[in-house]
């Protein structure tokens, strides 16, 4: 049960810097240059993909809790604050036009 726990957190780290981490958008469709637009489209995709994601195991462990809005408020929270490390390697540690 815990390594799943660990599992599921790695998985959301990566997930929350993958946007920053290529110059495709949805690390298919190449583009001149991929604008913030796009990242933050692809950050709210991925949220949701690994959103499903647990709640798909939680489904299979036991009965699914109903959450309100403000879960979802603080877990974007979260994974946007876990996205940081991608944004400061993409806007401030590399040299424009790279």
């Amino acid at each position: 049960m815990q390594t799943g726990i660990v599992i599921l957190l790695l998985l959301a780290l990566a997930a929350a810097n993958l946007p920053f981490a290529t110059a495709r958008v949805a690390c298919v469709f190449k583009v001149a240059r991929k604008h913030f637009g796009w990242q933050a489209l692809e950050l709210v995709v991925l949220y949701m993909l690994v959103g499903l994601l647990a709640r798909l195991l939680e489904a299979q462990t036991m009965p699914v809790h109903a959450q309100n809005w403000q879960f979802y408020v603080t877990t974007f929270a979260l994974f946007v604050v876990a996205a940081f490390p991608g944004f400061v390697y993409r806007y401030f540690w590399r040299k424009p036009g790279q």
